[in-house]
């Protein structure tokens, strides 16, 4: 009987190539506790950066599997980065990471080209896994995040956005606003769209938040669907 050689110890990339990334965070002591926990793991980082441009053009050079990308950084956020990156290297997959979670971020980071959104209370351990899972062709979110996704893929595909209520205290303009928030639009992306100035957007959405009660564009969101679902007359 041949001897087998010894087993992998567990969660061991048993691939042939090593993992390459890039950190991309204004905070050093937290790239280097990341660092450290990959490096651990046997992942490689070839660089790292202290903003959103640098992140963009070290990604951009080294072509990294994977870059770990803050939202909060300064010059260029990472969503911004993200969408440079994707139209620079779109081989390159981006994981953003942020403080505090939030679920528009996160619908926002997806469609800039992220192949994931975590919170930075994830356990380091987890890391690894979610790198390897991005290079793998993965997606890096949480089960809140995917049941988002769940509906908002629902919502589009049956046919809702665009209807207008016969009642509503929404102008056809303001509906307008609205539909590209639900299809996850920066202030920009739909200043673009509507061919606005970003200051006329944000009028727009002050005047649609008063309208309808609300605070956030989550909650414009959900107003407006249920407008949509008390009028059976929307068109």
């Amino acid at each position: 009987m041949t001897n087998p050689g010894p087993s992998l110890p567990p969660d061991t990339d048993a691939g042939p190539a090593e993992l390459r990334t890039i950190l991309a965070d204004d905070d050093p002591l937290a790239r280097r506790v990341i660092r450290d926990t990959l490096q651990a793991a046997g992942i490689t980082v070839v660089a790292e950066a202290a903003n959103g441009r640098e992140a963009v053009e070290l990604a951009a050079f080294y072509r990294p599997d994977v870059v770990l990308m803050d939202y909060m950084m300064p010059e260029v956020d990472g969503v911004e980065a993200t969408r440079r990156l994707r139209e620079l290297a779109p081989e390159v997959r981006v994981i953003i990471l942020t403080g505090a979670a939030d679920e528009d971020l996160g619908l926002r980071g997806l469609g800039a080209g992220a192949s994931g959104y975590l919170t930075k209370d994830v356990e380091l351990t987890a890391l690894p896994r979610a790198l390897r899972g991005a290079r793998a062709g993965e997606a890096a979110i949480s089960r809140r995040l995917a049941m988002r996704l769940v509906e908002r893929y629902r919502r589009e595909h049956a046919g809702r956005q665009g209807l207008r209520p016969i009642h509503s205290p929404l102008t056809d303009r303001e509906w307008e606003v609205v539909d590209l928030l639900c299809s996850g639009a920066t202030t920009d992306d739909i200043a673009r769209s509507l061919v606005l100035s970003s200051e006329t957007v944000r009028s727009h959405l002050k005047r649609i938040y008063r309208k309808l009660g609300v605070r956030s564009r989550a909650d414009a969101i959900a107003a407006a669907e249920r407008l949509r679902d008390e009028d059976p007359l929307a068109a």
